[in-house]
């Protein structure tokens, strides 16, 4: 049975992601920051920031402004908004195959409120994403299978029905233990022909 909805994670799949430990490296180089101390305090607390308890100023303030800095905390927002790039080649393939099966496509995302609207309102995301299941939005992350439920839930799918795309293969596999039909995105050509083999041709 082809699938008629198309989930997928956003960071790795069809952006950069959004805040990853290359970003904290190249933000700590540029802004002075000690690394490790930076990974530290973000491992502590950025959890809770992407599960939506905390804004992205209260995460700043623990990771990086619990002592002086030289720099204001919007210059340093700026930096990592600015982190997110598109992957055109993935977006663009999504798109050709929404409009060639009617598909319905559901972003399925551990990301932090306002990296997450950015993201969705700087590449226009609205426009072939139907629904947003982020982590901050909903209160759950991957790879705990509540979000995947959710997801299903909210889109009106069926398990068999769906088939969903992520980069990092504990959480395709967590994906797969729920049920759902996964695959663990690497690189477009592989993911387009994991797609052909599902009946999704483009």
């Amino acid at each position: 049975m082809r699938p008629t909805f198309l989930f997928t994670d956003l960071g790795g799949v069809l952006l950069t992601n959004g805040w990853d430990h290359h970003s904290r490296d190249r933000a700590a180089e540029k802004f002075g920051i000690d690394p490790k101390e930076l990974q530290q305090r973000h491992e502590a607390v950025f959890p809770n920031y992407e599960q939506g308890f905390n804004s992205l100023s209260e995460y700043l303030e623990f990771a990086v402004f619990h002592k002086p800095r030289n720099f204001p905390q919007a210059e340093l927002v700026e930096f990592i908004l600015a982190q997110s790039q598109p992957f055109p080649d993935m977006i663009q393939m999504v798109k050709d195959l929404k409009s060639k099966y009617n598909l319905k496509v559901v972003a399925v995302s551990n990301e932090g409120r306002e990296i997450a609207q950015h993201r969705i309102d700087t590449f226009n995301l609205s426009e072939f994403i139907d629904i947003f299941i982020v982590s901050a939005f909903v209160g759950r992350r991957k790879p705990y299978e509540d979000i995947y439920r959710l997801a299903l839930e909210v889109s009106n799918a069926r398990k068999e029905e769906v088939v969903y795309m992520d980069d990092r293969e504990m959480l395709a596999q967590g994906a797969r233990d729920y049920g759902l039909d996964a695959i663990w995105h690497q690189q477009i050509d592989t993911t387009r022909k994991e797609l052909g083999q599902r009946g999704l041709i483009v």
